[in-house]
């Protein structure tokens, strides 16, 4: 199966099979770890944005229920955050190398690139109770897996084009409103706020394509840019807050100076392409696109 809902399908019975594929996938790469543990907690967090996006399409119809399986998620993706995070500053620290201004920049980012690789290592060596945090997030998998067993939806054909409306004009709303947000200040919490707006969107996009593949896939393809832009800027603020903690994993004070002059001006450019490629990705008014899905899911589970 696919990360998709099936409109001619009851709606509890296909939104009980997404989910329960997004955490049996995370309970099987965790056990497994066919490309190792660090690739395994990788995957299983991306399994977890998955099922929390599936939950707040259907908020309105089942509050309880997704607050209590939000916050067990969540605890669950925390859990396995600490070397995922320190391998994401590796990452992002060879992105902004990419975009060095001179060769001064790029020399001092070279450094920087080693020491976070080198502090990586370390913390992956030294959680030694990695296996043990595993195991609690299968169980906590497994709980989940029980509660998502329990909830239930009015199946009726319009009752869940209803819903799913519903859901997607609150998506539409809360992104909506960041954007604007975004508009007037550079305030790192805010665009993180848009990051995890347009990840939903993205998401819900892939749920409902069967009632509009191509259009679907084309807003699945600009939403996945925007989240890749806005991942760049928030792992360049993370970044900054780290090393304002702890200035000597920039090297000496001249490196320092030359990682925060190329972290200052890439955020300028970053910030500059999410407001632009916002507008595009969410050009639609929420009320007129809420509706029009709605109609396609309908039409589409004739």
């Amino acid at each position: 199966m696919t990360y998709a809902l099936d409109p001619g399908r009851p709606f509890t019975e296909g939104f009980r099979a997404v989910g329960a594929e997004q955490i049996e996938r995370a309970v099987d790469v965790l056990r497994e770890k066919p490309a190792g543990v660090h690739e395994a907690i990788h995957d299983a967090r991306k399994s977890f944005k998955r099922l929390r996006s599936l939950y707040r399409l259907v908020a309105a119809d089942a509050p309880e229920f997704q607050r209590q399986e939000n916050a067990r998620i969540r605890d669950m993706a925390r859990n396995l955050s600490t070397v995922r995070d320190a391998a994401a500053l590796v990452e992002n620290a060879n992105y902004l190398r990419l975009h060095a201004a001179n060769e001064e920049q790029q020399v001092a980012l070279d450094k920087v690139c080693s020491i976070l690789t080198a502090r990586r290592d370390q913390i992956a060596t030294s959680e030694t109770d990695l296996n043990g945090k595993i195991d609690v997030t299968i169980v906590n998998c497994e709980q989940a897996l029980a509660a998502l067993a329990h909830v239930s939806f009015n199946d009726g054909r319009r009752k869940s084009a209803s819903r799913l409306e519903k859901g997607w004009r609150r998506t539409l709303r809360r992104a909506a409103r960041t954007k604007c947000a975004c508009e007037t200040s550079t305030d790192a919490s805010v665009f993180h706020e848009l990051r995890k707006r347009v990840q939903d969107y993205r998401m819900q996009l892939a749920l409902l394509r069967a009632a509009w593949p191509s259009a679907m896939q084309a807003k699945r393809a600009d939403a996945k840019e925007l989240v890749d832009v806005l991942g760049h800027l928030n792992d360049l603020s993370t970044m900054t807050s780290l090393i304002n903690e702890q200035p000597e994993l920039a090297g000496d004070s001249q490196n320092q100076a030359h990682l925060l002059s190329a972290v200052i001006a890439r955020q300028e450019e970053l910030r500059t392409e999410v407001l632009q490629r916002a507008e595009a990705v969410f050009l639609d008014d929420p009320e007129s696109e809420s509706r029009t899905v709605a109609l396609l899911w309908l039409e589409a589970g004739r």
